[in-house]
């Protein structure tokens, strides 16, 4: 499994990840021209793309979703919360887009694919991260989270690698220049992971991790070194074992081959 990261931020948020005979995106947050491009300049076909699956509704994350589904035919999945919201939205056009409901109770398939949606806490309608498996490797995927449910924890402590938010660092946040309404709906259970809140995560099973990505760091609150210096603390002695990158707004990802 190759996963890479397109763009990561509170402007705009989607991952590619590969396969052997097909691939996924998760979240399109940017127009559908710029995912092209990103996705072309990866070196990855977009015609092997298989489907989209979305983690929530925010702009940030379904920016180009509708166009992009449209231009590829791709099915969208999502909680019905989330899929509600999105069409609600949507543009109405003559050509419609397949949406596929999904629950947190129940595994499906696209392809080489085995995925379960996995419930997290953030201000959306249903919002949801994803546990993608193929060829015997697990990818966690969790972003926009103000905790990591006891569920869930249990679940990305089974992963091979993980897709993982570390969305400010708390001394920055509130040094910062936003409003106090708007620190305290990052820093609520229905906010954003902090660098420490995610390094606490990992500390709890470094040791069977191959490989992290972190994501969704904010431009304004954190930094790549302050979140990476968290997590590296986190794993001690094995951090030189484990496979860390930092996923950012402006630039694609090194991908994490798992």
């Amino acid at each position: 499994m190759r996963v890479t990261a397109l763009s990561s931020g509170s402007r705009g948020n989607s991952v590619l990840v590969e396969g052997a005979s097909g691939s996924l995106l998760v979240d399109a947050g940017l127009s559908a021209r710029d995912l092209l491009q990103r996705i072309a300049a990866t070196g990855a076909d977009p015609g092997a793309i298989q489907a989209v699956l979305v983690t929530h509704e925010h702009t940030d994350h379904v920016r180009g979703l509708d166009a992009l589904a449209k231009r590829l035919d791709l099915p969208v999945y999502g909680t019905p919360g989330t899929l509600a919201e999105f069409l609600l939205h949507r543009k109405s056009t003559r050509r419609p887009v397949d949406t596929c409901p999904v629950r947190g109770d129940a595994q499906f398939t696209i392809g080489e694919f085995s995925i379960e949606p996995l419930p997290l806490s953030h201000d959306a309608r249903e919002p949801c991260g994803y546990l993608i498996e193929a060829g015997g490797v697990r990818l966690g995927y969790c972003t926009d989270t103000g905790v990591v449910p006891g569920g869930v924890r249990e679940r990305l402590a089974c992963c091979d690698a993980l897709v993982l938010e570390a969305n400010h660092c708390p001394r920055m946040l509130e040094e910062g220049p936003y409003p106090a309404m708007l620190k305290r709906r990052i820093r609520s259970r229905r906010g954003h992971l902090s660098n420490e809140q995610t390094a606490e995560l990992l500390r709890s099973f470094s040791g069977d991790l191959a490989a992290v990505m972190l994501a969704h760091l904010s431009e304004t609150n954190n930094t790549p070194e302050r979140a990476r210096s968290a997590v590296e603390e986190a794993f001690g002695l094995f951090s030189s074992e484990l496979q860390l990158s930092i996923a950012l707004q402006q630039t694609i990802s090194r991908p994490m081959v798992i």
